[in-house]
């Protein structure tokens, strides 16, 4: 395993980071606490450092166990966990962005995980409704105090993380340092706003869902014991599946490993967030680490699912605006 640091900040974090979303067996299809922490030490045996749990990841069980394996050694560990998402159905502030419930929610986090301090904290998914300032002070607010080091943004338009950059940098607030969010093969949407801004922002990203839930390893043309909770994939989205199962074959790989380093290669301090239900399919993740696919494979790959990047992208990038923009020097300029 190596390390990058995590956007604009010094903290080192491993290339691939943990997803424990499966750790806990409440929600009827994660892994029992046995073999969460055979998948935890397989993980760290690799050099891994970064794991990444919520508040509500089987209803508080993953932060629970994240908590007693890390805790021989806390201080080794980049632990995330992330805030937002309601803990009463029925308590209109016991979900959402603001102020109150990210204060009761880390408090609870922080028991849950048995420590007194997150290293990150992710704003879990934009609510529309909270203004910005209130997120970004309060977040301030917590590192001053000493409960989280760093901030991050899941889930959330490209417009809002950008003024959270300009606002934060502005008025001397602790500024976000990465984004998460939902980018594979068969999703490539991020490419249209939020990628770019990352990149220019210098912001790290952290992509979840790098296997469809499983599609892109051709789980469902086969027999399998695994629970099936993508029962819906579209002719193109299996047939994707199909062009990553034929590379993996040709090249001696797993459907798996070919599906993560296409999102592990893109443009970008690009850190993939990895899942799994059992230690043998965590094994299979990070045989990613043993090698690259070629810019040929990249090339193949992407073209098995283009993306209509839409205005302004598609608009700004053709040749005819650039034409009008530039003349004829576009290709003449470094950039």
């Amino acid at each position: 395993m190596r390390y990058q640091l995590l956007g604009r900040s010094g903290l080192r974090v491993s290339e691939l980071a943990l997803g424990t979303m499966t750790f806990g067996e409440d929600w009827g299809w994660g892994a029992s606490e046995e073999e969460s922490r055979h998948i935890f030490e397989r993980y760290a045996e690799a050099g891994g450092n970064f794991v990444d749990t919520a508040n509500n990841y089987t209803n508080g069980t993953s932060e629970r166990f994240v908590g007693q394996f890390v805790a021989p050694d806390r201080d080794h560990f980049v632990v995330a966990t992330k805030y937002t998402l309601t803990d009463r159905k029925d308590d209109p502030n016991f979900g959402g962005n603001h102020r109150k419930n990210l204060w009761r929610s880390l408090t609870d986090s922080l028991r849950r995980l048995g420590t007194d301090y997150v290293d990150l904290l992710w704003l879990h998914m934009w609510d529309g409704m909270t203004p910005l300032e209130e997120v970004l002070r309060a977040m301030d607010d917590l590192v001053r105090a000493g409960k989280v080091l760093h901030v991050g943004f899941s889930d959330t338009p490209a417009w809002v993380v950008a003024r959270a950059v300009a606002i934060a940098e502005l008025r001397g607030w602790v500024r976000p340092v990465a984004v998460q969010l939902p980018f594979s093969l068969a999703a490539r949407s991020p490419e249209r706003e939020l990628l770019p801004m990352a990149r220019d922002l210098q912001l790290a990203v952290t992509p979840w869902g790098l296997l469809e839930e499983g599609v892109l390893t051709g789980k469902y043309r086969r027999e399998s014991d695994e629970p099936r909770r993508n029962r819906s994939a579209g002719k193109r989205v299996m047939a994707l599946g199909d062009a990553v199962t034929g590379l993996a074959e040709e090249i001696g790989r797993s459907p798996a490993q070919v599906a993560i380093n296409w999102v592990r290669q893109q443009p970008g301090t690009i850190i993939p967030i990895i899942g799994a239900r059992t230690e043998t399919q965590l094994k299979d993740s990070l045989g990613c680490l043993d090698f690259e696919l070629t810019q040929d494979q990249l090339s193949r790959l992407a073209e098995a699912s283009p993306i209509d990047l839409g205005f302004p992208r598609s608009f700004l990038e053709s040749g005819h605006v650039r034409e009008l923009i530039f003349g004829e020097t576009y290709d003449l300029i470094d950039r």
